[in-house]
């Protein structure tokens, strides 16, 4: 999926308003690549129980038939939807974005000192 950009005017020598630096921040990004995969469930395993594992062997996961699967990108879930079936490749229907934290909260930090600080 690919979006065309359009470049914002910005006055000569005058620095830009922080939402334009905001989405010129972004664009640098329209290009980096990302891994995205659909989570339909998990579970836990032993070693021992997934050396087991043969063809026809049947795992159950931690989801019912028709719960929203997750759209993780890079491992992190951004959004739910449904599996759907088109010209006999899989899809997802984004039904619902995952919401995120608001932008004054700091991130958490695993670094002592900076929590010290707080």
């Amino acid at each position: 999926m690919s979006y065309e950009l359009e470049q914002l005017p910005s006055g000569a020598g005058e620095p830009a308003p922080a939402s334009l630096n905001g989405v010129a921040d972004l664009r640098r990004l329209s290009a980096v690549p990302v891994d995205l995969s659909v989570e339909m469930g998990r579970t836990r395993m032993t070693v021992g129980e997934t050396l087991e594992l043969r063809q026809g062997s049947i795992i159950t996961l931690n989801r019912m038939a028709g719960e929203p699967v997750d759209l993780l990108v890079n491992g992190t879930a951004i959004a739910r939807g449904e599996v759907v079936v088109i010209d006999e490749q899989f899809g997802l229907r984004v039904t619902e974005v995952i919401g995120q934290a608001p932008l004054d909260v700091p991130a958490p930090t695993d670094d002592p000192a900076a929590a010290a600080d707080a």
